[in-house]
């Protein structure tokens, strides 16, 4: 059978990684996989670093379509997919996450009847002001086979009317959906030990055997609007000013864009001076992954950080006023504080005492996601 991939973010990126090496490993001989980049993140530092560091293929098309408003930059993605699809006619098209990627391929395949495959359908933040809640319900609604890594996920697709008992044949007005774990959870498991043996940010950036925060700020609500953006940063620069803990934050490219504009002058000043707080270029894939296993607490906007975080059995405060991974929070190993920077620190308070008595149990699969997803198109193409 033949499969088409759909990248075009970091985080797509990364999940790709693990189909990838899934069907390179048990199915060579079944699936060809045909990978198109959409170059929604064309950075280098956002993108090519990771096909580069994961062992993805090179990409067979990349469409170049780069940065954009919504609407063109959706546009310019439907016409080239298009195109792509009529050509190469795969059994499915795989789409990942929530991305502008991810909804273009989702109107491209369905127009033309190519069946779509999502990997991790289900997620909800009940926030339609997201874009990526827009984009995931209505890639979700396209699909034929819905690959959900919660059940959570599963439970959300039911009340919007998803049958949990469809049998083969699939479509998608009969559409199968399915619990297979987390292909994050499968990353993680796998890169670990390579992160060990090729990352050196902690030895850069004089890390080794001493704790340190990790925070991640790239949502747009959080870096366009100035009063939340403000509210973090003061939270931040209050917190290892107290604690004399060092915070590490990888800067997305917008983010460092918009630091020296939305800042108040006199709080960007105590940034830029504040011994502890530590902006760093964006890191790798293996990089972040030695960063959340050896940071002691974790701050995000990012839903992927908050999972890695879980995974490698660190607390995170979500800098959102939602999230979609509820069971994190509901395990009590995640606490949603919205961009208010009272929250922010009575949550960092919180897990300072609490961290210790921590719990993670296993909520995101046995680590064979990606097995269970190659199998199932397989056998269902």
């Amino acid at each position: 059978m033949k499969i088409v991939t759909l990248i075009g973010a970091r985080p797509q990126i990364i999940k790709a990684a693990a189909l990838s090496r899934a069907i390179r490993t048990h199915f060579a001989g079944q699936i060809k996989e045909v990978i198109v980049h959409t170059g929604q993140h064309y950075d280098n530092n956002m993108s090519q670093v990771f096909i580069d560091e994961l062992g993805i293929p090179e990409p067979d098309y990349n469409l170049n379509i780069g940065s954009a408003s919504h609407g063109v930059q959706t546009a310019g993605m439907i016409t080239g997919i298009e195109e792509i699809l009529l050509k190469e006619k795969p059994d499915f098209l795989v789409i990942y996450g929530d991305t502008n990627s991810t909804l273009a391929g989702a109107v491209a395949a369905s127009k033309i009847h190519v069946p779509i495959a999502h990997v991790e359908a289900g997620l909800r933040s009940f926030n339609k002001h997201m874009p990526e809640e827009v984009n995931r319900i209505m890639a979700d609604h396209a699909s034929t086979l819905l690959f959900s890594p919660t059940p959570t996920g599963i439970n959300n697709l039911i009340k919007e009317g998803f049958e949990k008992n469809n049998l083969p044949p699939y479509t998608p007005d009969h559409p199968g959906i399915l619990h297979c774990g987390d292909v994050m959870y499968d990353n993680s498991l796998y890169f670990e030990q390579i992160a060990r043996e090729k990352s050196d940010i902690l030895k850069r950036f004089n890390l080794e055997n001493q704790p340190f925060y990790l925070a991640t700020v790239h949502r747009d609500n959080n870096t366009d609007q100035p009063e939340r953006l403000n509210a973090i940063f003061e939270a931040f620069h209050e917190i290892t000013s107290e604690s004399k803990i060092p915070l590490v934050l990888p800067l997305h490219p917008r983010t460092a864009k918009l630091l020296e504009k939305n800042l108040h002058s006199a709080l960007y000043e105590k940034i830029s001076n504040n011994p502890f707080i530590r902006l760093v270029p964006p890191a790798s894939f293996l990089d972040m992954i030695l960063l959340e296993k050896n940071c002691q607490l974790v701050f995000t906007d990012s839903g992927g950080v908050q999972k890695e975080a879980y995974f490698f059995g660190k607390p995170a405060i979500i800098l959102r006023s939602e999230t979609e991974w509820k069971e994190i929070v509901e395990q009590g190993c995640g606490i949603v504080t919205d961009a208010f920077k009272e929250n922010i620190l009575q949550a960092a308070r919180h897990f300072k005492k609490n961290a210790a008595s921590l719990k993670f149990p296993p909520l995101f699969g046995d680590g064979n996601a990606a097995v269970f997803i190659a199998e199932t198109l397989i056998k269902n193409s």
